[in-house]
């Protein structure tokens, strides 16, 4: 299902403002004009989990040293990101890294909807900066125990992965450290509320990211 027509989660939509304060719109042309000037060499997109690695150390110690800029929203869906890359996120930059996270928050998309709209995204960022290699980033597991939604991100991780393997300008990395333990459960000390990372969490996820990013950084600029 490539079409964006025939898939919502690959059909770019701005987020609707049910809240009234225009937040998402606000961070968006914030992201717009932040990068006019800039010259980062990494970008981190996606949702909650992107955004919310601003905040902590491991983000100031481990990326902000690559000169790397963060464009995560909370609550982003596949078809929110390719709107935001495709009305100007993008017009005024040139990474050579784009990390991409996003696919959890799709709720009500099959998993091979899913794919197509993280497929959707790693091609407009393929159309927008041809020379960037895109680091698609495996859905982590949710929900304290056993769940559908827990299941079909594994399916989403299965389905992007086969998807990127042909593709010289992406790849996938899984960056679970083994969150979900042997009896099926997954800890707050891992995941607070059991979506979202907690530092510790997030250290155990990075430490090798950053490994993997550098690594990518060093390779030529792609064709």
């Amino acid at each position: 299902m490539s079409a964006g027509e025939c898939n919502p989660a690959a059909t770019p939509t701005s987020c609707v403002d049910v809240q009234g304060d225009g937040r998402w719109m606000s961070l968006h042309n914030r992201f717009v004009s932040d990068s006019k000037g800039k010259e980062p060499d990494v970008l981190f997109v996606g949702d909650s989990l992107v955004q919310l690695l601003h905040q902590f150390e491991v983000w100031r110690k481990l990326f902000s040293p690559l000169h790397t800029l963060n464009f995560g929203v909370g609550g982003d869906a596949t078809q929110h990101v390719l709107w935001r890359l495709g009305n100007g996120e993008l017009d005024h930059i040139s990474p050579k890294v784009v990390v991409l996270w996003v696919g959890t928050n799709n709720h009500g998309h099959t998993a091979e909807q899913v794919c197509g709209g993280i497929m959707a995204i790693v091609q407009l960022i393929k159309n927008k900066l041809p020379n960037a290699h895109t680091l698609v980033l495996g859905l982590l597991p949710r929900g304290r125990l056993s769940n559908p939604l827990r299941e079909k991100n594994s399916l989403v991780n299965q389905l992007v992965q086969e998807g990127v393997s042909s593709l010289p300008h992406a790849s996938f990395l899984n960056v679970d450290p083994g969150f979900v333990l042997s009896d099926g459960s997954i800890s707050h000390q891992d995941m607070y509320d059991y979506l979202h990372l907690t530092p510790k969490a997030y250290h155990a996820v990075c430490t090798p990211l950053h490994a993997h990013v550098k690594t990518l950084l060093e390779k030529p600029a792609e064709n």
